[in-house]
């Protein structure tokens, strides 16, 4: 019989343990040795049982073991010194509060997953993983940040895996309390709400838990409340676990009521309203919609100035490489609650038309989230360089007459936080031989500081960690009275291992491995030189295309000649990865390139000295160097997708036993000092880029900022800059079908031009009523190919108005350039708006090119 409930009894705390409340309930445990080892110290067997969680630990451990803790003098020091540890950390100055110059006063963060720690299973795969290491590495910044999720009753799901190898799903009941979450409170005391009025007269509520993730808050919606009917309630019953309105009702609730949950909270707190609003993905857009109608009613703006205002305090993330991984609703649905009384005040049609697929190839029947959240956000970027490519190509038929390479859509590679990720074992190296345990900033390549034989154990016992943890659930798994005996034989520490773990949709091929099965089971079974493969990895519940990959690889694994060589794990989840990434030697990454937009499990693994194995997509693309593992080439000439994953297939079998095994396998004194060359060069040079930490201030200095100024412009006394932006905008728009280059001037090319002379350009220009200051004339100069074509090594240069416009209604420009490179040179000119409030000369999409 199942409890249709669940919640946490805690023990009464004598005064001189109260802290540990305070310390349990901040998440910074999760990442922080010291607290943890406190916890673990009060009863080491428990601390396992309740899966190493503070709020879990104090509700299990007794009131008879607290009173004794109470008495030990030495167990309350350690207490009080992490209390006081933990009030310095919260308070102190870090890194953001030295910056010098205007910077944000808050900004809200808004994603639909969470990954934390595996004790609060808010996340489902990378995007959650990249929002929690976000927080936490704006924690350890001093970045005024707010996280801004949904929670979801039962999580996502727990995967188990059948005799038959197929995935099963579970739902566990969640207790918000015994997860270490506080529920927002008004200042009587009652449990804060906030309300979505929906079409049918139908109202959707949710109150607030509060996650502390270090300093940083994370608001939770929940709709688990009496206000709601039975039907809303539901609304966050899991996460990704349902479609079409479900799905829709849950990205209003995270949209329009987190933006409403964060003004509730900074009221209540004392906080400053955000100044900057970053929704990570499209699931939160309509946080746009919710904010433009607040502008609308509140200030009096109209649905132009309102926009203006909203996109520039906006940043938006996109992190799909692909249509598909879209949330796209039917357009009737939307108009259905545009015309309620959701947003107050705003024009349904012109709020419908900033998400339709308004474009060639586009469906017109479609509301679509990322255009939603690029037409609302001013600010924009990609999750990796190649990504951002890619973004600028997938979206760039939302600047109509714009080259791919001028999208306004950037790039900010994304980046693992160490002090979650590096395994303890290398922590305690760390801080032995540097004096801390921050292994990403020091430099590992100096064999002085840590000799190879150090470092070499020190992976060595990370790997044992692994092969006893997949022992532990393989045993788990089989459910038997009695363990097998192959199950204390699977795996062996002295093997290569390589890891392949992550959410398992059909282009990330988890069984590029099995192309040629035979080759795999000679590399895995090689007497003298074998090779051990250890695989996680979850598929949607709805997905049966990658449960069937699943079911493959298991059905692969349990075949005798090769089950102690190659394991799946179930349950993939923050909590194994821990113990996964640390433990290989390798970290395997196969997935269709460019599909992969970043993909971060390989960075944690190589901050934990393993080596990379991957196609080059994603982060891998852009910090591939030769010594810090491998690239799998791409058969980008194959004629079908049969004969590229065999080409790929055979190029990874290669890379392996010509590679790979030699590689690690040549010893000097037993240790493989070549291979541990390469693991230094890695350490070293990741570990100074491949950190949340380097992402989080590439946002502040390159998004957050701007963004931050961008909105105190526009607010300027009372919107003024706001409502002349949108005047503006309006104005150019009005007049660019009639804006063109009447003619260029070629006479100032010089004859035989060699590098050193000046190239002189005029041009005349038909402005249509508009001032040369709204305007930039430019000319677009560089190399030419055969086709003419300025390519990407292309420059831009202003032209300047020599005065008003003549009796012809022509206003003349005029420029000059040094030629200084040789070869073919072409140039031309083209018209585009100018304003100081926009933040790209093509962000309009508005170009008028000479003929």
């Amino acid at each position: 019989m199942k409890a249709i409930r669940t919640f946490t009894v805690r023990p009464v705390l004598a005064e001189s343990l109260a802290p540990l409340d305070a310390l349990a309930a901040n998440f910074r445990w999760s990442w922080s040795r010291t607290p943890r080892d406190l916890f673990a110290s009060m009863d080491p067997a428990l601390w396992s049982q309740v899966g190493e969680n503070p709020v879990r630990m104090l509700g299990a451990i007794g009131q008879k073991r607290l009173d004794e803790l109470a008495a030990d003098a030495a167990f309350v020091e350690r207490v009080n010194a992490e209390a006081e540890s933990l009030r310095g950390y919260l308070t102190g100055d870090r890194w953001f509060q030295q910056l010098e110059g205007d910077k944000p006063a808050h900004i809200a963060y808004f994603s639909p997953e969470f990954g934390v720690d595996g004790s609060l299973p808010q996340y489902s795969g990378g995007l959650g993983i990249l929002a929690g290491d976000h927080l936490k590495s704006a924690s350890d910044l001093g970045v005024p940040l707010t996280g801004v999720g949904l929670f979801y009753r039962s999580g996502y799901f727990r995967q188990s895996i059948g005799d038959d190898g197929w995935q099963r799903e579970s739902y566990p009941l969640l207790d918000p309390y015994g997860l270490g979450l506080t529920l927002l409170r008004d200042e009587d005391g009652a449990p804060v709400e906030i309300s979505l009025d929906l079409p049918g007269d139908r109202r959707l509520s949710a109150r607030i838990w509060i996650a502390d993730i270090g300093r940083v808050p994370l608001l939770l919606l929940d709709a688990e409340t009496p206000s709601n009917t039975d039907e809303m309630r539901r609304v966050t019953d899991r996460l990704y676990g349902g479609g079409g309105e479900h799905r829709l009702l849950q990205e209003l609730l995270l949209g329009v009521g987190g933006v409403r949950a964060v003004r509730a909270f900074a009221a209540l707190t004392g906080r400053p309203t955000p100044d900057v609003y970053h929704t990570n993905e499209g699931h939160a857009g309509f946080q746009g919609l919710e904010r433009m109608a607040g502008f609308m009613t509140d200030s009096g703006l109209s649905f132009d100035e309102a926009l203006a205002q909203v996109r520039a305090s906006t940043v938006f993330t996109t992190h799909t490489p692909v249509p598909a991984g879209i949330d796209r609703f039917p357009r009737d649905l939307i108009e259905a609650y545009l015309a309620s009384n959701l947003f107050s005040g705003i024009d349904p049609v012109r709020a419908l038309a900033l998400g339709l697929e308004d474009y060639p190839g586009g469906d017109p029947g479609v509301f679509n989230m990322a255009v939603l959240g690029l037409h609302l956000g001013q600010h924009a970027n990609g999750v990796s360089r190649l990504h951002g490519k890619v973004s600028r190509g997938m979206f760039g038929q939302l600047w109509p007459g714009v080259d791919t390479d001028e999208v306004p859509i950037g790039s900010i590679t994304n980046g693992v936080h160490a002090p979650t990720w590096v395994h303890a074992k290398l922590k305690g190296l760390s801080e032995e031989r540097f004096g801390d345990s921050h292994v990403a900033t020091h430099d590992w390549t100096d064999r002085g500081v840590v000799s190879d034989a150090e470092l070499w154990g020190v992976r060595q016992a990370m790997k044992a960690d692994l092969v006893a943890e997949a022992r532990r659930r393989v045993a788990a798994s089989l459910g038997d009275t009695i363990t097998p005996a192959w199950v204390d034989d699977l795996l062996d520490t002295n093997v290569l291992t390589i890891g392949f773990a992550r959410r398992v949709p059909t282009y990330k091929r988890l069984t590029l491995m099995l192309r040629d099965p035979q080759r795999l089971t000679r590399l895995l079974t090689d007497p003298e030189r074998p090779v051990q493969i250890v695989i996680g990895g979850k598929s949607h519940p709805a997905d049966d295309s990658g449960k069937i990959l699943i079911q493959q690889l298991v059905r692969f694994s349990r075949d005798p000649k090769v089950r102690g060589r190659i394991v799946f794990l179930p349950d993939y989840d923050i909590t194994l990865a821990k113990t996964l990434y640390p433990g290989c030697d390798v970290w395997l990454n196969n997935p269709l390139r460019p599909l992969e937009a970043c993909g971060t499990s390989g960075m944690k693994a190589a901050l934990n000295g393993a080596l990379n194995l991957s196609i080059l997509d994603g982060w891998w693309d852009e910090w591939f160097d030769g010594r810090n593992g491998w690239a799998i080439p791409t058969a980008d000439t194959a004629s079908n997708d049969e004969e590229r994953d065999d080409a790929e297939a055979a190029a990874l079998y290669d890379l392996i036993e010509h590679q790979l095994v030699p590689a690690f396998y040549e010893r000097e004194g037993g240790i493989p000092t070549t291979w541990l060359g390469m693991v230094r060069h890695t350490m070293t040079d990741l570990g100074s880029k491949a950190t949340s930490d380097r992402m989080v201030r590439d946002y502040v200095q390159t998004m957050y900022v701007p963004a931050a100024a961008h909105d105190a412009a526009l607010r300027t006394d009372d919107f003024a800059e706001a409502r002349a932006l949108a005047a503006f905008i309006q104005r150019v728009r009005t007049s660019w079908p009639k804006v063109r280059v009447a003619n260029v001037d070629s006479s100032g090319i010089p004859q035989q031009a060699q590098a050193g002379d000046v190239l002189e350009i005029q041009a005349s220009v038909a402005l249509d009523g508009l001032s040369p200051d709204d305007v930039a004339v430019e000319v677009v100069y560089g190399p030419v190919d055969g086709d003419d074509d300025l390519g990407d090594n292309r420059r831009t240069a202003r032209l300047q108005p020599t005065g008003p416009a003549g009796a012809d209604g022509l206003t003349l420009f005029t420029g000059s350039r040094t030629l200084t490179a040789t070869g073919s040179f072409g140039y031309t000119v083209r018209v585009v708006p100018a304003h100081p409030q926009l933040v790209s000369d093509v962000e309009l999409g508005l170009i008028a090119f000479a003929s």
